[in-house]
């Protein structure tokens, strides 16, 4: 946990010394600077209303696809964001650093807070189906209890973890991928949290003979295949729900592996160094990163239609052409009114 804190602590003072302006004369003067923030979360509805949360500048939405953006900030006092999900309702929920986790039913039009049960650490990841609502943690995972209005611990045995990602398959079994130990599995019907013994040692890149215990990302695709990114840029896929795992990333360059996303028209993989697809015959992975600006991705999303997004260090992208080409759509996402000084 020390070494997580430290790095997110280092990737919090980044963000503040970039996005702060240098003003000079009255330290209490205000400016209106235009910049593009990190990009760490993309959500969108059922009815295509997008929303973009943002490390240190809050949360957006754009009603065209990424064309315009209004900040939805209200309610929110914690604007560093680090992940965001929607439920079937329509209603979004945003993780942040320091504030838990907030939840909004108009649109964004005001947010309000729904952390009580949880401890004061990052909300890293949010997991929002048909069982229920899951936050990942740095201190384990936790469960929504709409009735109480109060989060409980999932699993005593993930405390000291922190959960950079989930999914469930199987419509009952959580799988959280952590940084530092690997990936673990839980039964949520009944069964305690294991991890899976021999599962995680598994995880070795056969040419650099690592052992990949640091998770990024898990996320699942077509056919019920489930993939794995991890902090040094290994990708692995499990085609029997996870009983066995092989390495698929090879031509990938050595960075850290920050999104997975797959549908009917291919695999793709965020990085930082930008965005790539896996080209199924030849089994290598082609760049995707024509129109990006900035290719230190922080997420990527399929929308309906195939429309894919990515959030970047400096703003959003968008593709409607399977990633051949990307235009930037972080215009209205920076224009925001900063104070000097520290927050």
């Amino acid at each position: 946990m020390c070494v997580t804190w430290s790095l997110l602590g280092f990737a919090w003072e980044v963000a503040r010394v970039q996005s702060t302006p240098r003003i000079h004369g009255d330290p209490s003067a205000q400016a209106e600077v235009p910049f593009s923030p990190s990009v760490q979360a993309l959500a969108v509805t059922k009815h295509g209303v997008l929303f973009a949360g943002s490390f240190g500048t809050g949360v957006f939405r754009s009603h065209d696809r990424g064309e315009s953006w209004t900040p939805m900030n209200e309610g929110l006092s914690d604007l560093f964001l680090l992940c965001l999900a929607v439920d079937a309702k329509g209603r979004v929920y945003a993780g942040t650093v320091r504030g838990g986790v907030f939840r909004t039913t108009d649109d964004g039009q005001q947010w309000v807070s729904i952390s009580k049960g949880l401890k004061h650490v990052e909300v890293k990841s949010l997991l929002v189906n048909s069982k229920g609502v899951f936050a990942g943690t740095g201190r384990g995972i936790y469960r929504w209890n709409a009735s109480l209005q109060t989060w409980s611990a999932v699993a005593d045995e993930l405390d000291q973890l922190l959960i950079a990602s989930m999914i469930m398959i199987e419509d009952h079994i959580l799988l959280a991928a952590t940084a530092g130990k690997g990936l673990f599995r839980y039964d949520i019907s009944g069964a305690t949290a294991s991890k899976w013994q021999g599962k995680a040692s598994e995880l070795i890149d056969p040419k650099e003979r690592l052992s990949h215990r640091f998770l990024r990302i898990v996320a699942t695709g077509t056919n019920n295949h489930i993939f794995l990114g991890t902090q040094d840029g290994g990708i692995f896929r499990s085609t029997d729900m996870g009983s066995s795992w092989h390495t698929i990333s090879r031509s990938l360059p050595n960075d850290s592996i920050r999104g997975i996303v797959a549908d009917d028209s291919g695999l793709y993989v965020g990085t930082g160094r930008g965005i790539y697809q896996l080209d199924e015959e030849s089994r290598r992975w082609q760049p995707r990163n024509t129109g990006l600006t900035e290719t230190a991705i922080e997420t990527l999303l399929i929308a309906p239609q195939g429309i894919l997004y990515a959030g970047t260090s400096a703003g959003a992208f968008r593709s409607d052409n399977g990633g051949v080409s990307w235009v930037n759509v972080s215009e209205g996402l920076g224009q925001q009114m900063l104070r000097s000084g520290p927050f």
